[in-house]
């Protein structure tokens, strides 16, 4: 494919919120990476292909150190510290290594009883018959629940906690975007602090443990500790954020999804064993991380034919690069017998999301639960009329009215999804 030369229009006011997969398509036909002007962020190269995806989110030269941007002037009132996502190796590699140990599949194995009984208390408090919006009463609540349990945040925060995580990921202005980044920051500096003073068995009081103030890109000596103050404001920040947002976003996505193939819900309905397969084909077919985060080319280089000059940002299009026919056939549709290898709703390479395990396990739990609650579950509202919230990383419901059928839709209990 021949670049465009600077004098070509970049295309305007790329967004991904209106109509993502009609966008995708059209670019999909053209080429697999396009000079874009996004929304809020300015001009970014905008990869569609499954093929580039991956070669991008694998390649070295592409950094997610924002100090490579041409452009970077300063953090502004939206950096929270210094986290995982926006570090390279070395300091990437000694950042995810401290906290990888807690999101294994064993280690979330040991959460999913806790999991299951968040999920039932909220579906106790749902009404057992009429309308009941999915998202601010079960959706939402669930992985918030989880992840503040794990990470130690009080029951009396938590609803500040998700306001200010809400605007940070889905800006309704900047203004209030910074307002929230700050007052984010004040918070988790002064939980960090009581973590400190008073450990208990959270995962951010073993993380506050290890603070040191080296704050270097190379890795630490054994036994000089594991994280200077700023990266773990910057490591609380990151999993609190990123450890509901996206679930959030999935499991409604998930539902809404059934619910517009029938058939597909009839099919889970009569196997519930393929729980599990319904939420990866979620993933590929609706995947609430629409896209990565900006990574910046450190050095010129050569992506799918297209040049990148050194500075240039590029945004992986995850949702674009699952729904490619090349990799997907029938891409379009939502079948949940399909067992879609190598979809990218959970990122590719060294930045591949970190809590995956945890967001397949609370997602399929909630679905398994919701389905043996309701013997019949349809829209409350027409489809067409639902909100999609969007950023330029993220896409999700603001709310699902559901209309829900007696309890009971397939038993009480079940074997774990």
């Amino acid at each position: 494919m021949r670049a465009p030369t600077p004098k070509e229009p970049v295309i305007e006011d790329f967004d991904p919120a209106a109509d993502p997969y009609a966008v995708h398509a059209a670019l999909r036909a053209k080429g697999p990476v396009h000079r874009v002007r996004v929304p809020g962020s300015g001009d970014s190269w905008l990869v569609v292909t499954h093929e580039a995806a991956r070669a991008a989110l694998t390649d070295p030269r592409l950094r997610n150190d924002i100090r490579h941007s041409a452009t970077w002037k300063t953090d502004g009132g939206h950096a929270v510290g210094r986290n995982m996502l926006q570090s390279d190796p070395p300091r990437h590699t000694r950042l995810r290594r401290l906290v990888a140990g807690h999101f294994t599949p064993g280690r979330i194995a040991g959460l999913r009883p806790r999991i299951e009984a968040v999920a039932r208390q909220l579906l106790a408090e749902l009404p057992e018959r009429g309308t009941a919006d999915l998202v601010s009463g079960y959706a939402l609540p669930l992985p918030v629940t989880v992840i503040c349990e794990v990470l130690g945040v009080p029951v009396a925060d938590r609803a500040a906690f998700h306001t200010w995580s809400n605007e940070l990921v889905m800006p309704t202005g900047e203004e209030a975007a910074a307002g929230s980044a700050s007052a984010l920051a004040g918070y988790l500096t002064g939980l960090i602090a009581e973590k400190t003073r008073s450990p208990d068995d959270s995962l951010l009081a073993a993380l506050a443990t290890t603070t040191d103030d080296a704050g270097t890109d190379h890795l630490p000596e054994p036994g000089a500790g594991g994280l200077a103050p700023e990266e773990l404001l910057g490591m609380a920040f990151l999993l609190l954020v990123a450890g509901h947002e996206t679930t959030v976003n999935l499991i409604s996505a998930t539902v809404h999804g059934l619910l517009a193939h029938p058939d597909q819900l009839a099919r889970l309905r009569a196997d519930p064993s393929l729980t599990g397969a319904a939420v990866e084909e979620s993933l590929r077919h609706n995947s609430p991380v629409h896209a990565g985060a900006f990574r910046f080319a450190a050095e010129p280089l050569d992506l799918a034919g297209t040049r990148i000059d050194a500075g240039d940002s590029v945004l992986v299009s995850l949702a674009a690069a699952s729904r490619d026919p090349l990799a997907f056939p029938d891409p379009d549709r939502f079948d949940i017998t399909r067992r879609p290898r190598g979809h990218l709703g959970f990122g590719h390479g060294l930045h591949h999301c970190l809590g995956a395990p945890l967001a397949r396990a609370e997602a399929a739990i909630a679905l398994r639960l919701l389905l043996d609650r309701y013997s019949s579950l349809t829209f409350a509202t027409d489809p067409a009329d639902l909100t999609w919230r969007a950023s330029t990383l993220l896409r999700g419901l603001e709310e699902l009215p559901l209309r829900l059928g007696r309890p009971g839709g397939r038993g009480s209990t079940g074997p774990s999804a």
